[in-house]
């Protein structure tokens, strides 16, 4: 039985070269979730494949056809174009920091091939509004995104951030009245300014808090903790300190 074509939208998460003119790329489609492709013939230096390789980048949202069958843990893209063509993303190098800081914290999150169309939905509207935005948007984008990427799999931080319980438990993923027994929570103002965030549900609104690149980086690598704490192998992320240095 032949495989079927079906149209989706695709994320691209990472791409690796294979053989002589191809790429395996691993992407998060809208239809399938997380799914392996084989794209042919893209790295060729004739008319045909030139410049076709640049659609796989990490970050790129695409249109798709694809061949899809669930036994097979390599499908076949059959036609792919720009969905949304950004203009900053690929060549601001601040803005890329980030967008790959988002998909790096993506694929460590995303296990399993299943559709979670909401949350396809959730980043693809996020790197549209990382493009667009100024520069004070953008510094505080990696902490917007590391809370509230969460939701979607079942570990959001719940928001009850009161002068009752001021403090914010990691292990928990809650706010507590008073010092957990371990280190992994968070107090005063970085507890003040996670709540904020939380309740932030535009990227717009992120212009209104203003932080220090310090500050910044504290609660970046304590989001990481968290991270490491819900989700199995999270390991340590490699674009952490390069996004931490460059919105310096």
């Amino acid at each position: 039985m032949a495989d079927r074509t079906h149209k989706t939208k695709g994320i691209v998460l990472r791409t690796v070269k294979y053989g002589e003119t191809s790429l395996i790329a691993t992407i998060f489609t809208e239809l399938f979730g997380l799914q392996s492709y084989i794209v042919g013939g893209v790295r060729t230096s004739t008319r045909k494949g030139s410049g076709k390789a640049n659609l796989f980048q990490p970050t790129a949202i695409l249109d798709l056809i694809v061949y899809h069958n669930e036994l097979k843990h390599l499908n076949r893209i059959k036609e792919f174009k720009w969905h949304y063509l950004y203009q900053h993303i690929l060549s601001d190098v601040p803005k890329n920091s980030v967008a790959l800081f988002m998909i790096e914290l993506l694929t460590k999150c995303l296990k399993q091939p299943e559709a979670n169309p909401e949350l396809f939905e959730f980043v693809e509207d996020a790197f549209i509004h990382l493009d667009q935005s100024n520069n004070a948007v953008m510094a505080n984008f990696p902490l917007f995104f590391a809370l509230h990427l969460p939701a979607f799999f079942g570990f959001r931080i719940s928001d009850d951030h009161s002068d009752e319980t001021p403090i914010l438990d990691l292990q928990e993923g809650t706010y507590v009245a008073e010092k957990p027994d371990h280190l992994h929570f968070l107090e005063g103002r970085q507890a003040e300014v996670t709540s904020e965030l939380l309740k932030m549900m535009q990227p717009e609104e992120l212009e209104q808090i203003r932080l220090n690149h310090d500050f910044r980086r504290q609660l970046l690598f304590a989001y990481e903790t968290y991270y490491r704490l819900h989700i199995q192998d999270f390991g340590t992320m490699k674009t952490l300190p390069v996004v931490s240095e460059v919105l310096a």
